[in-house]
């Protein structure tokens, strides 16, 4: 075999089956989480229990902040971190570097995340994916024993952050000279987030694709302000892929029983004992609020997340020859992460059918499934036919410098 045959592009007898599973899974739950963002302003969503729901919509509302929001972000960035190490390694089978491969890669990620969230949706995570994946390639210098260690000291300056921004808020309002200030800070806040809110409102409910299109431009570039929290917490859980990977866990987890249980009976469940306790102490992240309490309740939730995240990965490999029937979703899940934004704003937005903020939060959830459902059916249809997802097809081909062959039967991929 020649370096070249090493550097090919995975297709589908080569791939880790359950690394597909895991990947449909985490679509699932993106779309479970973004739901209320595509159906309502995205400043409204993703930040706790939100107070205007009330009855069985806020116990929706409730479930899905303790299940899974704050989960599936985490369980994706794990599952990238996994997907760098298999392309190391095979470069390092190969007995050569893939930096300019890599580069190439994550240049096409950025592009697409930013057509992404300027062209369809602003909530895109593809685009802090992009920017922090070239970090990863100092985990390669990094012992594969020291890995995880690294990987949960990198993650936990996000809720250590978060703690030192709630300290600073409590310890400044303890000074009445500047509580003063504080307040009035803390009230300019509140008015910037109501503008932001109606703002959304407006472009995405009743405005015209341009007008969406300036707000999304907006909105990305306010997300951009979150990265020193997102930032860390992402690539902790990037580098804790990699260790999956280059430790064995992934491809042979028969040879890790001890650590997936403790996954899945032991910190699972302390990972759900943390977040109810996070929302016990403030179920939601009010905007203009910056105390120990709130920031206290945001770490907590930032602790709990990977948890959670990691425990459910656990239990989709224990299970996954009984969810056989997500890995074509999961093989596709740049496409249908990406189709899932295409629906969803031609369905609820002003510019599209128009349903903004008409469907009742309890109602998201079935319509989450739903869609989902199809895109499950859908991908194991395309899949009879053709070798990637559209997206993953051109992302390769930018990545292997070569248009990849897409129906089966064509010539060998390249």
């Amino acid at each position: 075999m020649t370096l070249r045959d090493f550097l090919q592009p995975i297709v589908a007898n080569e791939r880790i089956v359950v690394l597909d599973v895991l990947r449909g899974f985490a679509l699932l739950g993106i779309l479970l989480m973004n739901i209320e963002a595509f159906v309502g302003p995205l400043d409204l969503a993703l930040t706790g229990v939100d107070p205007h729901w009330h009855g069985i919509d806020r116990v929706a509302d409730a479930l899905v902040y303790i299940f899974v929001q704050g989960k599936f972000h985490t369980l994706f960035a794990l599952l990238f971190g996994m997907g760098f190490a298999l392309m190391a390694q095979r470069a390092e089978q190969a007995g050569r570097g893939f930096f300019g491969m890599y580069l190439r890669r994550t240049v096409g990620l950025l592009v697409i995340g930013l057509a992404h969230a300027l062209l369809l949706w602003s909530g895109d995570i593809l685009v802090t994916y992009a920017l922090l994946a070239l970090l990863l390639l100092t985990a390669r210098a990094i012992p594969t024993i020291a890995l995880p260690w690294v990987a949960v000291l990198v993650y936990c300056c996000a809720p250590g952050l978060t703690l030192l921004y709630g300290a600073a808020g409590t310890l400044t309002q303890s000074d009445p000279a500047s509580a003063m200030e504080w307040t009035a800070a803390m009230a300019d806040a509140a008015q910037q987030a109501v503008a932001n809110v109606q703002s959304q409102r407006a472009a995405y409910g009743s405005g015209t694709y341009l007008q969406a299109a300036l707000q999304r431009w907006h909105d990305l570039q306010e997300a951009m302000t979150g990265l020193s929290i997102n930032g860390p917490a992402m690539l902790g859980m990037f580098l804790l892929g990699s260790w999956f990977v280059r430790s064995g866990a992934i491809a042979a987890p028969a040879r890790f029983p001890r650590l997936f249980q403790a996954l899945r009976y032991g910190v699972l469940p302390l990972g759900l004992g943390v977040m109810l306790v996070s929302y016990a102490l403030q179920p939601w992240m009010d905007p203009a609020r910056l105390d120990l309490r709130v920031s206290g309740a945001f770490a907590l939730s930032l602790i709990a997340g990977p948890l959670m995240s990691l425990g459910y990965a656990a239990w989709v490999v224990q299970l996954a020859p009984r969810l056989a029937w997500l890995a074509p979703a999961g093989r596709m899940a740049l496409s249908n992460y990406l189709l899932q934004s295409l629906l969803c704003t031609w369905i609820f937005y002003g510019y599209g059918l128009g349903y903004f903020e008409q469907l009742p939060r309890v109602g998201q959830l079935p319509f989450a499934l739903a869609l989902f459902a199809l895109q499950v059916v859908l991908s194991q249809l395309w899949l009879r036919w053709f070798r990637f997802g559209p997206m993953e097809w051109v992302w390769r081909s930018v990545t292997y410098l070569r248009v990849q062959p897409m129906r089966h039967g064509s010539a060998r991929v390249e």
